[in-house]
């Protein structure tokens, strides 16, 4: 059984969003998506500034086995990476929803938590 924690939301892509007291959201990718992949060796994140749009891709994660985009689930600006993951991308692996997550960011509006998937909506889709 692949670990949903269901505080979080999900997306189709297989990222996951938490939402912050401070109205910040972390991103990272979820433990489906990291055993997919297999190790994890890089971990490519934009620089704190940049603005994407939702669905945009925002990095790569590379592994033994592929190369992977990152989507963002949310419009918003990255206010902060994480990293640790330039000298440690294994925590992804190790620790997809704590250690191993891989951006922050200033959502542009409000969250419409219609538009992603609760816990038991991505365990439906990953199957």
């Amino acid at each position: 059984m692949t670990e949903i924690p269901s505080e979080l939301f999900y997306t189709k892509e297989h990222e996951w969003i938490r939402q912050e007291s401070d109205g910040s959201c972390v991103i990272g990718i979820t433990n489906h998506a990291q055993d997919s992949l297999g190790d994890v060796t890089f971990v490519e994140m934009p620089a704190v500034g940049q603005v994407f749009e939702k669905g945009a891709v925002f990095g790569v994660v590379e592994s033994v086995k592929a190369a992977s985009d990152l989507y963002m689930p949310l419009t918003g600006e990255v206010t902060e990476t994480n990293e640790e993951l330039n000298d440690s991308p294994e925590q992804v692996n190790s620790d997809p929803y704590t250690g191993g997550w891989m951006i922050r960011i200033k959502p542009s509006d409000s969250i419409n938590t219609k538009e992603l998937l609760d816990a038991e909506s991505y365990a439906s889709e990953i199957g």
